[in-house]
């Protein structure tokens, strides 16, 4: 059996050849790629009771942009995903109601594993409050007073990490975050 390399070929170790063969497969085309499913949805939320006593009802209506990606290469590969977030937002009173308009974004943080047997994991750190980054405006004094009573700010990032920590663990983005890389080989070899 002849043990020499084709006349293009340079062997390399197999320890170098899973960090190119991961640095290849964990792109930040493949990322935003196989989390787009997130983005570009939208959904409500509320009425739900806000500010002291829960009196006041808040609603809205939240929309997610297309994702960007941001890839760090280190110990290990990670990735910032960035979603933009843009939330039409409504406080009623009983006397009167007030509009907010929101916008922002997620910040959702992944990194690359492996795994036994041979597949390729992609973990997302769970969602918290402050990784949504919101600006908030209105165009009232009394809705500028509101928003600190109602503690607005403070409803929609928890509501906002709430839903994205739920949709990331829906059977469709649990697939799409782990990585049979053995099935796929055996399939690609069949003769």
């Amino acid at each position: 059996m002849d043990q020499t390399p084709p006349p293009d070929s340079e062997y390399i170790s197999y320890e170098e050849f899973g960090k190119r063969f991961l640095a290849y497969a964990a792109t930040e085309e493949r990322i935003a790629g196989a989390f787009g499913q997130l983005t570009g949805t939208a959904f409500d939320f509320g009425p739900i009771g806000v500010g002291p006593g829960k009196l006041a009802k808040a609603g809205a209506q939240v929309r997610l942009g297309a994702p960007s990606v941001r890839r760090y290469v280190d110990e290990l590969i990670s990735f910032e995903l960035i979603i933009p977030l843009d939330v039409d937002m409504l406080i009623d009173l009983l006397i009167d109601q007030h509009r907010f308009d929101v916008d922002g974004t997620i910040h959702l943080h992944l990194t690359a594993r492996t795994a036994e047997p041979l597949r390729v994991v992609i973990d997302i750190a769970e969602p918290r409050p402050s990784d949504v980054r919101i600006n908030v405006a209105t165009d009232t004094v009394r809705g500028q007073l509101l928003r600190i009573l109602a503690s607005v700010d403070q409803e929609i990032r928890r509501f906002v990490a709430r839903y994205i920590a739920k949709e990331i663990r829906k059977p469709h983005i649990a697939a799409a975050r782990d990585i049979d890389v053995a099935t796929r080989l055996d399939a690609a070899w069949q003769l």
